[in-house]
């Protein structure tokens, strides 16, 4: 089994991350116990999630914290679309969060799959 730090889906969810803490940064500073560190904990929860599950010793665990992460994905996505409606966000960083997380979402999916057969 691989280690979390060789997963595709760990390496994208970590960029996602990454890139939920740039946009963020700009947003109200009222706003930083609210939709901001609600965004960031959804983001970080992704790859965390997925090296816990790496680390864990059976397939069952492993599926289980996948199966978060995936959780995690669609929590993002309703924070982004939330913060673009009240406008925090640009179209152009709403996009780009979306996409990193669409393709990270795939590629964890491709796991779980993996994981059933």
């Amino acid at each position: 089994m691989k280690t979390h730090r060789e997963l595709d889906s760990w390496k994208l969810g970590v960029d996602l991350a990454d890139l939920g803490y740039r946009v963020t940064r700009n947003f109200p500073h009222d706003e930083r116990f609210g939709l901001t560190s609600q965004l960031r904990r959804a983001a970080v929860s992704v790859p965390t999630n997925i090296a816990e599950g790496a680390a864990r010793g059976t397939t069952k665990d492993y599926r289980r914290l996948l199966f978060i992460a995936r959780g995690s994905f669609s929590e993002l996505e309703t924070l982004v679309i939330v913060a673009s409606r009240v406008g925090m966000l640009y179209e152009d960083q709403k996009r780009e969060l979306l996409t990193a997380r669409n393709r990270a979402a795939q590629t964890l999916q491709g796991m779980i799959r993996s994981l059933k057969s």
